[in-house]
């Protein structure tokens, strides 16, 4: 074989590789890891040849017996504290598990003078948030409230997410498909790794900032004062870096003008946004802000991603669907007349400039929420009981004497 030809052949196989690695990408996004915290994994199917699995076939399973869990309870809700008593009671004798609670949720002055529960919550870790990484130490994840306890309990989790159990004890509940009156029974089937899943996609997200005499904590990014997303300097740039479960939202802020922003996809310029602003949202997140704003809902297991306008001043722009695999890049326009703000799962808001730029795409790292039945069902009964979709007076039927004629 000849030198040229050699050479050839080679730059064939590069090119050749670069092409599947470009439509895996651009198909199914990065292939999710099936590993979920340090004990926790999904059930394989050696039928399956594709990356994203048939929703049936996703099961729960457990390398090792779990021995650690995180109970999430919304703080300021008198009505959770029962139920969350009774919750740690059984984890902690019954079941003898560690108990990890944030250290907020016990100062609550119902917990903190209830003599009964003393020698449970002696038995507690605690953490708080910003401070302690516990992402090694939980086995699993249970939520106590709204669908806003699944989005905290994700926030809290950079990298790989153990399974999330949620307990509709909250106002909407479309992401919390478990009641509490039979907590025992689910909960030890959860613990035997009985259970079917659903791998809800996250957002990895990267904000890249201007160094400015002003720190971005000025901003408005930390609620707590304390920079909780990693934060890296380089080159006289900020850079901050999230998992979204809902939406990224840039809006327009308090500024009475449109925004106006360039999207990018891939590197190449796809439309200017010129409205109150955009959402870029997960199949999770259809049903959130997005849904609101005329998107269409998605199922989690559709590997997508949803660019949805704001109240846009135009008739035709439309909300679209993008392959998972894509990279967003949304960055204030030249001319725009003002700055924009942007948001995480409604959390983290920080002022976007002149020269800054989020980066979006589709995470590795997908939250594993455990289902009360399949992730079928389950959804398509959110979409009755929360959503009330296609609810409507059911049309009459033709009487006899009218069918005759």
């Amino acid at each position: 074989m000849g030198r040229a030809t050699r050479e050839l052949l080679s730059r064939w196989n590069s090119c050749s590789e670069l092409l599947l690695c470009w439509r895996t990408r651009s198909l199914h996004g990065p292939c999710p890891v099936t590993t979920f915290g340090p004990k926790a994994c999904m059930l394989q199917n050696p039928k399956t040849i594709m990356h994203i699995q048939d929703p049936a076939s996703q099961r729960l399973t457990w390398n090792k017996p779990p021995k650690s869990v995180l109970v999430i309870k919304k703080i300021r809700d008198a009505s959770l504290l029962q139920p969350f008593k009774e919750l740690c009671v059984y984890l902690t004798e019954e079941n003898n598990m560690i108990v990890y609670v944030e250290k907020k949720v016990l100062e609550d002055p119902a917990i903190a003078n209830d003599e009964n529960f003393g020698p449970v919550k002696k038995k507690f870790c605690t953490f708080r948030e910003d401070y302690d990484d516990i992402s090694n130490q939980i086995d699993f994840i249970i939520c106590l409230g709204g669908d806003g306890t699944l989005l905290y309990a994700s926030s809290l989790f950079q990298g790989s997410v153990p399974p999330v159990m949620a307990f509709h004890l909250g106002s909407l509940g479309f992401l919390t498909p478990f009641n509490f009156e039979n907590f025992q029974s689910q909960v030890t089937q959860v613990i035997e790794g009985n259970a079917a899943l659903v791998l809800r996609s996250r957002l990895k997200v990267k904000v890249v900032k201007e160094h400015r005499e002003k720190s971005a904590v000025q901003n408005g990014i930390e609620e707590n004062g304390v920079v909780s997303a990693s934060l890296e300097k380089e080159a006289g740039k900020q850079i901050m870096q999230y998992q979204v479960l809902n939406e990224v939202v840039v809006d327009r802020g308090p500024s009475s003008y449109l925004s106006n922003v360039d999207v990018f996809l891939d590197g190449h310029l796809i439309t200017t946004v010129q409205g109150d602003g955009v959402i870029v949202s997960t199949p999770t997140g259809s049903t959130a802000y997005a849904a609101a704003a005329g998107a269409s809902m998605i199922h989690p297991n559709v590997p997508a991603i949803m660019i949805t306008p704001i109240c846009p001043h135009s008739l035709s722009f439309r909300p679209i669907v993008v392959p998972a695999g894509v990279e967003l890049k949304i960055m204030l326009s030249p001319d725009a007349r003002n700055t924009a703000w942007v948001s995480f799962d409604g959390r983290k808001r920080q002022e976007i400039c002149h020269g800054d730029s989020i980066s979006i795409t589709t995470s590795c790292y997908p939250l594993p929420s455990i289902c009360f039945r399949d992730p079928v069902s389950d959804w398509f009964e959110s979409l009755a009981e929360c959503l009330h979709w296609n609810v409507r007076k059911k049309q009459n039927n033709f009487a006899v004497e009218e069918e005759e004629f």
